[in-house]
């Protein structure tokens, strides 16, 4: 009850740094979402309502790269939202949606796996970074949590590292990296 706000107010303020008008929560409990048809069905209405040709979703393996663990609420968001890409698209999977007004969008025509160790594509980030840096700093409650360490420091280490083994994959140039799966 205490974090939602929390987390909610962060993510908005984010978002915003970046450019992001539209933010919308589901409404899943943080630290314990599970993958099923409850879940598929809520971003199955989200594609429906926002109707993009470009879903992005979170890495939904077991590790990141084999090298740490992912957690639960990231596996199961971004298993769920591969599934519900096709879901938003058939008018016989949760067809509640459409007596509420949600007609079927099968107009996605790419989905984009953030964090996957198996990126085929890359978005070079150079122009991006340090807003992305202060885009990741207004989520300082979380970060508190994740380290005693300077927020702004552990920001920038941890966006910097990312994208720069991203480069030695991709040209040289500072890149974020998607698996990029056509529909």
């Amino acid at each position: 009850e205490e974090c939602a706000p929390v987390r909610e107010r962060e993510q908005r303020a984010g978002a915003a740094v970046v450019g992001v008008r539209t933010v919308e929560f589901l409404d899943h409990r943080d630290g314990v979402i599970e993958y099923g048809t409850g879940l598929r069905r809520d971003i199955a209405a989200a594609i429906r309502r926002h109707r993009p040709e470009l879903v992005v979703t979170l890495n939904h393996r077991d590790t990141w790269g084999g090298v740490a663990w992912n957690t639960p609420d990231h596996r199961a968001v971004g298993r769920a939202t591969l599934d519900a890409v096709a879901d938003a698209g058939n008018r016989w999977i949760f067809p509640e949606l459409g007596e509420q007004g949600l007609q079927p969008w099968d107009g996605v025509r790419w989905t984009a796996v953030a964090g996957s160790d198996r990126p085929t594509h890359a978005v070079d980030a150079t122009a991006g970074l340090e807003r992305s840096v202060r885009s990741l700093l207004e989520h300082r409650t979380y970060i508190g949590a994740l380290t005693q360490e300077d927020p702004e420091r552990y920001c920038r280490t941890f966006l910097t590292g990312m994208v720069e083994a991203a480069a030695e994959q991709f040209g040289g140039r500072p890149a974020v990296t998607f698996e990029v799966f056509a529909h």
